[in-house]
This record gives structure tokens, C-alpha cells and sequence, in this order.
């Protein structure tokens, strides 16, 4: 059953923030789907409301949310697709971090951290995190952010619902490495 929830959260993730015309299901411009839309248009897994929850409930990256019906998921971030999160512009800690990979580090040094496909460079409260994220990519390292700084000197930072900070991007001048 473990096996299934994390095969289905990946397929979630990537028609709820990636593509979602894979299946023909319809996003709303917040990313918001209907869960029996979702049902109903996936042929890949015997999906149900409950299982659904479940899925959202377990992550544990907390990628999913359910409206408070439960009528309606979107995904929190990572989207590469044109969503407004409807997010608010919050004050960030004096430091965040973000993981990567080593190999990426002479192109962060020339351009700092980029969104790329994203919406946003996403950033975490604990250097714990962000070298969990940075493993995924080859041999990791985590990058620390002068948040508060950036913030200073106008730079916007969002906080999502599953404390993943957003920013449009970084430049290197707010970037140590560790």
C-alpha cells in the first residue's frame, strides 16, 4: 500500500503541477481541480475520494492540499505551469536555505539561483531539508540565503502552506556557501 501512495503522489504531482492536460483535467487559475474530475479522467489508478486524502494526508513534503469540502486538491508549489498560488508577501527569517547539487554550483555563482522551469527558487527554514532536496540532484550542498537582507533591499518572499519559501530568484551576492 506505501508503495501505491507514493506512486500516486507522484502521479499527482505531476498532473496537478506540471500537466495536467495529460488527462484532460481542467486547473482553475489558483491550480485547484475537482477531485471527482481527477477521478474520473485517470485511468492510471483506482483513485477515490478516501485514497485521495490519504495521499494528501501522508506527504511528506505536505505537496497536496484539499479544499475544506474536500470537494477540491491542488499542489502547494512546484508548479511549471501558470498558476497564481495567491500568495501574500511575508517577512522572511535572517536566513534560509537551499539544497543543490555540487555540479551546479559555477552556474549559481555566475547567476545565482534561478526558478528555471518554476514559478519560484524555492528555499527551507532547515539546513536538514535543504540537503534532503540538494541528494536528489547528485552530491549535495547547501546554500545559505540572506533572506532578511534580500528583504530589505526589496526583494518579495512567499511562504507557502507547507513552509516552503518562495523568492523570484537569488542573486549570488545574497548567497554563502557551506
Amino acid at each position: 500500500m506505501a508503495n501505491n501512495i507514493k506512486r500516486i503522489s507522484k502521479y499527482l504531482s505531476f498532473i496537478l503541477r506540471h500537466r495536467p492536460e495529460a488527462i484532460g483535467l481542467t486547473l482553475d487559475a489558483n491550480g485547484w481541480a475537482s477531485v471527482e474530475e481527477l477521478i474520473s479522467k485517470t485511468s492510471k489508478y483506482e483513485l477515490t475520494p478516501e485514497l485521495i486524502a490519504t495521499v494528501v494526508e501522508t506527504n511528506d513534503k505536505q505537496r497536496f492540499r484539499l479544499s475544506a469540502d474536500g470537494r477540491k486538491i491542488r499542489a502547494n508549489q512546484g508548479h511549471s505551469i501558470a498558476i497564481d498560488l495567491d500568495l501574500v508577501p511575508i517577512e522572511p527569517p535572517e536566513q534560509l536555505f537551499h539544497g543543490t547539487a555540487v555540479r551546479f554550483l559555477s552556474n549559481i555563482q555566475k547567476d545565482g539561483l534561478q526558478k528555471m522551469k518554476l514559478h519560484h527558487v524555492h528555499l527551507a527554514e532547515s539546513e536538514a531539508v535543504a540537503r534532503n532536496v540538494g541528494s536528489r540532484y547528485g552530491k549535495p550542498v547547501v546554500l545559505t540565503i540572506a533572506a532578511r537582507q534580500m528583504h530589505q533591499d526589496g526583494f518579495q518572499f512567499y511562504k507557502t502552506a507547507n513552509n516552503v519559501w518562495l523568492v523570484e530568484h537569488v542573486p549570488y551576492e545574497y548567497i554563502a556557501e557551506r
